[in-house]
């Protein structure tokens, strides 16, 4: 299911026992039950191994706004030694669902550690005047990656791209959902804006305001009518949520696919009316153009083409798993830098 998530999904069980700090109670949960993790401090510095359901907000330093939108906005700033990145969720006055929803969403990997996702720190529902207040729906704290992200490197740079690049970037996005779906999250909105880079250049998966829980064991999972934040950018969304079908992990599979085409062409998946492309990716099988794509005529180029043909395949059980696509791609490593 979709958050909340119980707590012994999000922490180890052997610490479960012990919890015993600042609780933080979703307003998706009609029983009222808390969600309480410890907050730690470890030598001057925050504790990576878990999050904490309490910011110390007079620890902060040098706040920085550094971007905004429907969404809610973010900030840089100094909490506890590590710089970090604050992310207010906005209150959505025409659905309060939906942001309660994506502001607990974005908890889903919070209990996750692996060098291609973006690492929670900390998440609460209390939020002082000067980043929200009435207006957040809650506030989360990250470590700050840096300030660019895939978007900006494909279109907003003159950079190049070559396979050395592209190959890297996906290794590193393939690397992050296969993390992430073997312990059952699903991003659901995985596109070049979400991926953010480090001042190494290694892509880190942010962004889980529309990511799903499954149970363990589980799949795939019906959606609730009332999830409306499932679903994430339409440019990148798999067909069968565009039908309402449910979720497994092969919708990431489809939209690494478009983020891989974007990588390789630099250009805008698609154009035209947003309506007109929901409707003709189910009906008509449309996806970005191929032909006319010089990257696609060679040798090379046409085994890309292959992988990307396959992942964004109109039928989850064609695509590949992220194991097999983690192969996949270490094999075109091989045939275009040995």
């Amino acid at each position: 299911m979709p958050s909340p998530v119980p707590v012994t999904r999000l922490l180890p069980s052997d610490l479960y026992p012990s919890l015993g700090c600042g609780a933080c109670s979703s307003p998706l949960n009609k029983f009222g039950s808390s969600l309480q993790v410890p907050a730690q401090r470890l030598h001057g510095r925050v504790a990576s191994r878990l999050w904490s359901s309490v910011i110390h907000w007079k620890e902060l330093r040098a706040v920085v706004p550094v971007g905004s939108g429907g969404f809610g906005s973010v900030y840089r700033a100094e909490y506890l030694g590590e710089t970090v990145a604050i992310k207010s969720v906005k209150k959505s006055t025409k659905n309060q669902l939906a942001s309660r929803q994506s502001f607990w969403a974005e908890l889903n990997a919070a209990h996750l550690r692996h060098k291609n996702i973006v690492r929670v720190i900390a998440a609460t529902t209390c939020v002082p005047a000067e980043y929200g207040d009435e207006c957040s729906t809650g506030a989360v704290l990250m470590e700050f990656v840096g300030n660019r992200n895939l978007h900006q490197v494909i279109y907003g740079s003159t950079e190049q791209l070559g396979p050395d690049r592209w190959l890297r970037y996906s290794a590193d996005m393939v690397h992050g959902l296969r993390f992430l779906h073997s312990h059952n999250v699903v991003h659901l909105d995985l596109k070049p804006a979400n991926v953010l880079l480090s001042g190494d250049d290694v892509c880190k998966i942010a962004d889980f305001g529309c990511s799903v829980k499954l149970d363990p064991g589980q799949e795939v999972t019906s959606v609730s009518p009332q999830l409306s934040h499932v679903g994430g950018t339409y440019t990148h969304r798999a067909p069968e949520l565009l039908k309402g079908e449910r979720v497994s992990p092969k919708a990431d599979i489809f939209s690494f696919g478009i983020t891989l085409w974007q990588l390789l062409t630099r250009e805008q998946p698609y154009t035209g009316d947003r309506q007109h492309v929901l409707y003709a990716v189910v009906a008509n099988n449309l996806r970005p153009p191929v032909q006319g794509q010089a990257v696609f005529e060679s040798e090379q180029g046409r085994l890309c083409w292959t992988l990307v043909s396959r992942c964004w395949s109109s039928e989850p059980l064609r695509r590949p798993s992220a194991q097999e696509l983690l192969l996949e791609v270490e094999q075109l490593h091989g045939r275009f830098l040995s």
